[in-house]
């Protein structure tokens, strides 16, 4: 934002040299706007400016009293300046990039362009996800972008951080795992809580006084020894403010819920006890949130009941256990264990949908024709009795081999499911199969090997009927008062052309077509893209990569539509025993079926901007411990030569998938030394200086492991072929 003058102002010196005023008049003004809020004397001006010859320093003490009688400069008493620009204060949130800057997420994308680049010292000690208020400077810094400086953190995301001690004789310092916090953490031996040099610990800060490099804490959990499966679990539901144990008065609520459904409850419920009903689940789940009834009807079509948990009917508003179901939001699935939402009385028992059992379900019937096409549903609360559980295994065993118990009924499911899923993708929903991770642990955590999540067709059976009934109860409510009634819908914006655009780049990299004209042909183009790298090495990596090009599934009140799935309303109805959305869902659904009028909607969007919010640290937990297991197992995997995928290159690594493991390392280009590599980033590529050689995004290498980082859980590098091979260090714990 600078200022213009079509005049031009020259001055001349006894010796009858010119200096142009109007130039560094810009450039003054410029360096005090970029510097918006610091006063400068006029020494210190002509040296930042770095102005050498004796003419223009000369100048620069006239051209500021000129800038200050127009307005444009202020001047103090001790005649120090300043800029008088107008700068534009914005709240954000802070994503700490590395330690020497951060970017600042404005709240309100509409105020300013684009995120705001913000130099360490400028952080006013704001860390990564804090609320920050921000001056942004009236011009951009010399890197292009909108620059600011932080005035106040309004709101820490986080006070606890978890990290290995590092004790010295007269100190001690905690090295926060976390990748985006910067800072150890300065704490007084007598703070130390009993923790040793190396352990693993929770530690609070307590202070950060102006001037101070570091802040400082106190040890409030020890962990126990760094790189023990335990220790490096509780390291990561601490990291991410997971609960360690359930707390007493919810617990004491749940043990006191009787297990007899009277007489007088059924009354209430359709009665499904007598129709075909079964649970299709994982072979180690326990939480049964879902069941399938099925008959044939008299008029030759099909009725297919999705029966879900009724878990509202024992988690009553305004009880312990409903403030902790809320708090929760939802269960967290670790590597080796899950933190559920609800307490095991709930989750595994009166709750879940166990065989031979009277169970209170909310129910969504369809009757369908032969070609699974809906002609009628009913939405309302049941009582069902299932006949059989089933994992998934011995399900889809039955349907191949025709034969065992109810293999015709779900085979003629599984021939539903396909049809409906095939009537879905023809409408435009997106076929995202990602790569799921597995480990087989032994009995201490550890790693024995790794496999890959097969999706059969009973899980996309069980997924179809689950997808229908979340559609039709939304579209239920939508439609009973044009959208006007408060209810929790699953929203997922269209994506933005610019980023489809950029992962449209990538994926040529990989040798695959991804030609898209407007958002009516993104979904066919993907699905086509989908199909084409199933099995091959590059299919994990640009299956993350199209993800991360689409906007993020949320929870809302806005009725918008699901642009994934192509559905105009959904929600989330199916699985309330480890989501808290579905419990607001089936409140909500009950409150309409009942005549009740709608609530204010400001309240249930808060609790749907803070399940989003779970969701994504529940989401983020869970990668961090696959991510663990990944770096201990490559750091006992044999030490051999890896077949891999670039996925990713930046200005100080290039990131390979090794295609054995799926497992993502770094090469750090300042360990390349075969040649100095420039980082071409229009390309995404790395180019040798000498010998031009190129390592672009896609390509096939092979590496080998030189390092694994427990406590980062990182893992190091380098080019097979690199001939000075240097040895192999194990797991840094």
């Amino acid at each position: 934002m600078g200022r213009k003058s079509n005049k031009k102002n020259t001055s001349k010196n006894q010796g009858g040299k010119q200096t142009n005023t109007a130039s560094l008049a810009q450039r003054i003004l410029q360096f005090l706007d970029a510097n918006f809020g610091e006063e400068f004397n006029s020494k210190q001006i002509i040296k930042k400016l770095e102005i050498r010859d004796a003419l223009t320093k000369g100048g620069v003490e006239p051209v500021l009293s000129k800038l200050v009688e127009a307005g444009s400069v202020s001047r103090n008493p001790r005649n120090y300046y300043s800029s008088t620009q107008d700068p534009e204060f914005i709240e954000g949130i802070v994503d700490f990039v590395n330690s020497r800057f951060a970017y600042i997420v404005p709240l309100d994308p509409e105020k300013i362009d684009g995120d705001i680049l913000v130099k360490e010292a400028d952080l006013k000690q704001a860390l990564d996800g804090d609320k920050v208020r921000v001056m942004v400077f009236p011009l951009k810094g010399k890197t292009g972008r909108v620059e600011g400086k932080v005035l106040e953190v309004v709101k820490r995301s986080r006070d606890e951080f978890v990290g290995r001690v590092e004790i010295s004789p007269r100190f001690a310092f905690i090295v926060p795992d976390f990748k985006k916090m910067h800072k150890d953490i300065f704490v007084h031996k007598g703070d130390l809580n009993g923790a040793e040099h190396g352990e693993k610990v929770v530690v609070k800060l307590t202070e950060w006084r102006d001037g101070d490099k570091n802040p400082t804490g106190e040890v409030t959990r020890v962990l126990g020894k760094a790189g023990e499966h335990e220790v490096e679990i509780h390291s990561i539901m601490a990291e991410f403010g997971l609960p360690f144990e359930y707390p007493e008065e919810p617990e004491k609520e749940a043990e006191a819920i009787s297990e007899k459904i009277t007489a007088t409850e059924i009354k209430k419920r359709k009665d499904f006890r007598d129709v075909l009903t079964f649970t299709i689940d994982p072979a180690d789940a326990k939480d049964f949130d879902d069941a399938i009834s099925y008959r044939k009807l008299e008029n030759g079509n099909h009725e297919i009941g999705v029966h879900i948990a009724d878990v509202t009917h024992y988690v009553q508003p305004k009880t312990a256990l409903e403030k902790e179901a809320y708090n929760r939001a939802t269960s967290v699935y670790l590597v080796d264990r899950t933190i559920p939402m609800l307490p095991e009385r709930l989750s595994n028992g009166l709750c879940s949908l166990r065989p031979k059992e009277d169970k209170l379900t909310f129910a969504c019937v369809f009757e369908v024709d032969d070609e699974a096409n809906v002609k009628k549903h009913w939405i309302g609360r049941t009582v069902i009795h299932s006949d059989r559980r089933y994992a998934y295994e011995d399900a889809q065993e039955n349907i191949d081999n025709q034969s065992g118990d109810f293999y015709q009924e779900l085979t003629l499911l599984n021939v539903m499911a396909k049809k409906i899923r095939q009537r879905r993708f023809k409408h435009g929903a997106v076929n995202f199969e990602t790569v799921e991770v597995k480990f087989k642990l032994d009995e201490k955590g550890k790693p024995l090997g790794l496999f890959i999540k097969e999706r059969k067709d009973i899980h996309k059976l069980i997924e179809e009927f689950m997808l229908l009934a979340n559609k039709y109860v939304a579209e239920f409510i939508f439609n009973k008062n044009k959208g006007k009634d408060t209810f929790v819908y699953r929203t997922h914006d269209s994506p933005d052309m610019d980023r489809l655009d950029t992962f449209s780049g990538f994926a040529k990299r990989f040798g695959h077509a991804f030609d898209i004209e407007n958002l009516n042909t993104i979904s066919t183009a993907l699905n086509k893209l989908m199909e084409d790298i199933q099995g091959k090495p590059e299919q994990n990596v640009l299956e993350q990569l199209a993800i991360r090009s689409m906007a993020k599934a949320k929870y809302t009140t806005e009725p918008k539509g699901h642009f994934g799935l192509a559905f105009a309303h959904y929600s989330h109805f199916t699985s309330p025993i480890r989501r808290y959305p579905d419990m607001m869902a089936h409140r909500l659904l009950e409150l309409y079926l009942e005549g009740g009028k709608s609530p204010d909607a400001e309240d249930w969007e808060q609790k749907c901007v803070h399940s989003s919010e779970r969701e994504k640290r529940a989401a983020d937990a869970e990668r961090a411990s696959i991510k663990y297991k990944q770096v201990e197992f490559m750091s006992l995997a044999e030490d051999k030569d890896y077949e891999g995928i670039v996925a990713g290159i930046t200005e100080w690594g290039v990131f390979v998938e090794i295609t054995e493991t799926k497992c993502e390392g770094m090469i750090r280009v300042q360990d390349m030394d075969d040649d100095y590599y420039d980082f071409d980033q229009k390309n995404m590529r790395l180019v040798g200086s000498k010998t031009k050689k190129m390592i672009t995004l896609g390509d096939k290498v092979k590496v080998r492991v030189v390092n694994t980082d427990i406590d980062r859980r990182t893992i190091d590098l380098e080019f097979a072929d690199n001939d000075k091979k240097k040895p192999r260090a194990r797991a840094i714990r």
